[in-house]
C-alpha cells in the first residue's frame, strides 16, 4: 500500500509537523510506503493552488490513498486527486471547532475551517478525530473514526529509563514547565502568570522555552517538576501524552480528551479557568513532585493502547476498510490485531 501525507509546510521550524511525521513513521513499520506533500502557502487560496500542484505530481505517481491532516489540507487532496484515489481526513481540532481566544470564545474568522470541515465531508472516504469533542463536528457519522495521535514510547521515557534517578529532588528549584506560545491566546498562557502569583513560593522556577525542536520535548519534560497545560479548547492534545509517558506531574484544564487520558492517575490534576483554583492543583502538583517524584502515567498510556505502534494499526485498518470499496485494491484480512479500545476506532459500524 502506497500512502501520500497531505499537510501544511509552512511552519518555520520544519517541514512537516512533528508528529504527523511520526505517524507516517510508524505507518512503515506496518509495511506501508508512506510519502509526504507539505502544502507551502496560507489560507485557503494558498491550499487551492496546492491542490493543482499536487494533482500534477500524481500523473506522475500512483497512490493508493492519501491521507491529509487539517480540513485545507484535505481540499488540497480532493483537488489533487481528482477523484480518482480516496482521501482520508485527519481533523485536528480547530479545523473543526474553531480558533478560542478565551473560555468560550472562538475567533469569528475561523469560523470558516468549521464551514469548510461541514462541506467537505461527503467527498471524503473517512474522517479521523482525534478525540470526541472534535468528532462532534462530523454529521456523516458512517465515515467517523476517533483516533488519538498515539506516542513514540522509546522517545518519550521516564529518567529512570534514560539512566536518571526519578527521586524528589529537593536542592534546587521547583520546575514548572510550560511548552506552549506565550503569544498565542488560545494557549491561555496569562492563567499561568496569575496562578504562579497566586503561588507565592519562593524556590519555583517558570520555564517557558517556545520554541523547542519535538526532539528536545522530552529532555525538558524529565527535567520538569510539572508541565502545566492551561488551554482554553483542545482535541487529544500530544504533550499531555508524551508527558504522562515521561511519568511527569501535570496540571491541565479540562479540555478535549484530558481527562480520559488521565484516569485516576496520582500527580496529575485538572483545573478550572480561574487562577485560585490553577494554583491550587499547581501546589497539589508540587508536593507530589516533591514528596513522591515521578507519576505512574506511563502504565495509563500503555492501558489505553495510545502507543504509536497500536495506534498505526488503528488507523491502518481505517486505510484498508476504505481501500475495500475499490475494486483494484486486495484487502487481506491477515495480520491485523483488533485494538484493545474498540471505542477509539470510533462510531463506524459498517
Amino acid at each position: 500500500m502506497k500512502v501520500l501525507f497531505v499537510s501544511s509546510g509552512n511552519s518555520k521550524e520544519f517541514d512537516i509537523i512533528p508528529f504527523i511525521k511520526e505517524q507516517g513513521e510508524s505507518l512503515k513499520l506496518e509495511g506501508i510506503e508512506v510519502d509526504y506533500y507539505p502544502v507551502h502557502g496560507k489560507g485557503l487560496k494558498g491550499y487551492i493552488k496546492s491542490g493543482f500542484l499536487l494533482r500534477k505530481m500524481l500523473k506522475k505517481k500512483h497512490y493508493d490513498l492519501i491521507h491529509a491532516h487539517f480540513t485545507y489540507s484535505g481540499w488540497t487532496a480532493l483537488i489533487g486527486a481528482g477523484w480518482k484515489i480516496p482521501v482520508v481526513l485527519s481533523l485536528m481540532g480547530s479545523d473543526a471547532n474553531g480558533e478560542y481566544k478565551g473560555e468560550k470564545k472562538v475567533v469569528l474568522s475561523s469560523r470558516v475551517s468549521s464551514l469548510m470541515t461541514w462541506l467537505i465531508q461527503p467527498f471524503v472516504k473517512a474522517i479521523i478525530s482525534k478525540s470526541a469533542n472534535i468528532e462532534q463536528s462530523v454529521y456523516l457519522k458512517r465515515k467517523s473514526y476517533i483516533i488519538p495521535n498515539g506516542v513514540n514510547m522509546q522517545k518519550f521515557c521516564p529518567p529512570v529509563m534514560n539512566g536518571h534517578s526519578d527521586k524528589p529532588a529537593t536542592d534546587r528549584k521547583t520546575k514548572v514547565l510550560f511548552l506552549g506560545n506565550k503569544n498565542k491566546p488560545g494557549k491561555n498562557f496569562p492563567l499561568v502568570e496569575a496562578a504562579m502569583q497566586h503561588l507565592e513560593w519562593q524556590n519555583v522556577e517558570l520555564v517557558c522555552p517556545f520554541p523547542v525542536a519535538h526532539n528536545d520535548v522530552p529532555k525538558y519534560l524529565n527535567e520538569a517538576d510539572v508541565l502545566v497545560f492551561p488551554s482554553y479548547m483542545e482535541g487529544s492534545p500530544n504533550v499531555i501524552k508524551e508527558a504522562m509517558a515521561c511519568n511527569c506531574p501535570i496540571v491541565s484544564t479540562d479540555v478535549g480528551d484530558v481527562s480520559w487520558v488521565f484516569g485516576k492517575t496520582k500527580g496529575c490534576y485538572l483545573a478550572s479557568f480561574d487562577p485560585a483554583d490553577f494554583a491550587e492543583k499547581l501546589k497539589e502538583a508540587i508536593r507530589f513532585s516533591q514528596t513522591r517524584g515521578r507519576t505512574k502515567g506511563r502504565q495509563r498510556i500503555v492501558n489505553l493502547s495510545l502507543d504509536m505502534e497500536t495506534v498505526a494499526k488503528r488507523i491502518h485498518a481505517v486505510y484498508r476498510k476504505c481501500l475495500t470499496k475499490t475494486k483494484s485494491y486486495p484487502f487481506p484480512e491477515t495480520n491485523y490485531h483488533a485494538p484493545v479500545q474498540t471505542e477509539l476506532i470510533g462510531n463506524n459500524s459498517q
